[in-house]
């Protein structure tokens, strides 16, 4: 497995290695031990999700504040998606910057979003199965949102908006400029 920084350098791009032959493949897709190594801190994680989507459907921007804020490692085990993460840490020289990578089911990429970051995606393909690791658990008094759509965040979502496919709750998260924060 190899890491990646992007450019917000705690946020990183894992690539396992795909075996693979005429019978199908065989992927290693978590190895604690090295993503730990590469990071130089531990990470302990204690949940798994997954979600199965249409083209369009878009979402986020969800964070955790503390003490149940969540570090996440996104993965795709079926179609493509567009991946991303803003910074919401007051303190950090990329406050209010975000990274966007897409992850699909075919490269095997993955994204590790540490806590102090708003995250979320949207489906590029007919349909996507997302599957994601998370260190804490939900806990709903601490779930923070930020709107998807907010201007000063200048997210492409490389879907046309009117194609967009958002929950009723993600459309009323507040603008990034008003939101609870790191």
């Amino acid at each position: 497995m190899t890491f990646t920084k992007t450019a917000i350098s705690d946020v990183i791009i894992c690539e396992p290695i795909v075996h693979g032959d005429e019978r199908g493949y065989f992927v290693e897709t978590f190895r604690q031990d090295k993503l730990e190594d590469f990071l130089g801190y531990k990470i302990n994680f204690l949940q798994d999700n997954e979600s199965k989507s249409s083209y369009g459907v878009l979402r986020g921007l969800h964070y955790q504040l503390e003490p149940f804020a969540q570090t996440k490692l996104i993965r795709v085990i079926q179609g493509c998606i567009l991946d991303v993460a803003v910074d919401i840490r007051k303190n950090s020289p990329t406050f209010g910057l975000h990274v966007s990578v897409q992850l699909s089911g075919e490269d095997k990429k993955q994204m590790f979003v540490p806590k102090g970051f708003a995250h979320g995606f949207i489906v590029l393909s007919d349909e996507a199965t997302v599957a994601y690791k998370v260190d804490n658990y939900y806990a709903p008094q601490c779930d923070r949102g930020i709107a998807y759509n907010d201007l000063s965040l200048k997210i492409d979502w490389l879907v046309p908006q009117n194609q967009h496919k958002v929950s009723t709750k993600d459309t009323q998260h507040p603008s990034f400029n008003q939101a609870e924060l790191f």
